[in-house]
């Protein structure tokens, strides 16, 4: 059984939710779209947007292309293996040895495959000091077959798209590789949200039975520490 929620605090990030990803050092969200690089590799361009608005900047978590593919809630552990599936158009967020269109020194991120359908380019590593990722907690993306970090490189694009960030990979530890989910559509299991429950002031002695998920939503919406939507259960 599962509880989808929007999220508006400290919650886990889990499989299969879709989340948008916001940059600390430029406050700019992980964006993609129908526009191709015109150098480089030619693939679909990965760039950052200011505008929190903007449908095309929701990913969907998926397990790694060489992993089992996880369960729809379970929770993302530090050090997991992923990809990003852009939600729009289905692309998988991407790298590769492409020089970067605009900062040479650093490497291209592109959107990439059909329907979630890529290579082992499109594997992403979750660095984070947490033991599961949190979205209070900044992570770093780690590029699995290059070892470089998802970064925002500072440059902007003119025409077509006037104004967006430049998103390459890149060795530095900067704050430009620093990134939290921000607006979210979460997935979280009954078995996940049991062990949050156990944290609310309820009563303890009654939280190890609570095993039915329509109960589990009951508990959470009386819940002070928990600010969420429940949007529904089965």
């Amino acid at each position: 059984s599962l509880i989808l929620e929007v999220v508006t605090s400290t919650e886990l990030v889990t499989c299969t939710s879709m989340i948008k990803l916001q940059n600390l050092q430029r406050g700019v969200r992980l964006h993609s779209h129908g526009v191709k690089y015109g150098s480089g590799s030619g693939q679909q361009s990965v760039t950052g947007v200011p505008d929190g608005d903007d449908i095309n900047s929701y990913w969907t978590i998926l397990a790694g292309s060489t992993k089992t593919p996880c369960t729809r809630g379970e929770e993302i552990k530090c050090g997991g293996i992923i990809r990003l599936q852009h939600a729009q158009t289905g692309k998988n967020l991407h790298s590769h040895l492409f020089t970067a269109p605009i900062t040479n020194h650093m490497q291209e991120v592109s959107a990439f495959g059909e329907e979630g359908k890529g290579d082992q380019g499109d594997d992403w590593q979750v660095v984070c000091s947490t033991d599961v990722w949190l979205q209070s907690s900044p992570v770093r993306l780690k590029h699995l077959a290059t070892s470089k970090y998802l970064t925002v490189s500072g440059a902007t694009f003119g025409h077509p798209i006037p104004g967006q960030y430049e998103i390459t990979a890149h060795t530095s530890l900067s704050d430009g590789s620093l990134w939290r989910p921000t607006e979210a559509i979460m997935f979280m299991s009954c078995n996940v949200l049991q062990r949050v429950v156990m944290g609310c002031n309820v009563d303890l002695r009654t939280a190890p039975t609570m095993t039915s998920c329509n109960v589990l939503q009951r508990v959470v919406m009386g819940c002070n520490g928990l600010q969420r939507v429940v949007m529904g259960c089965n």
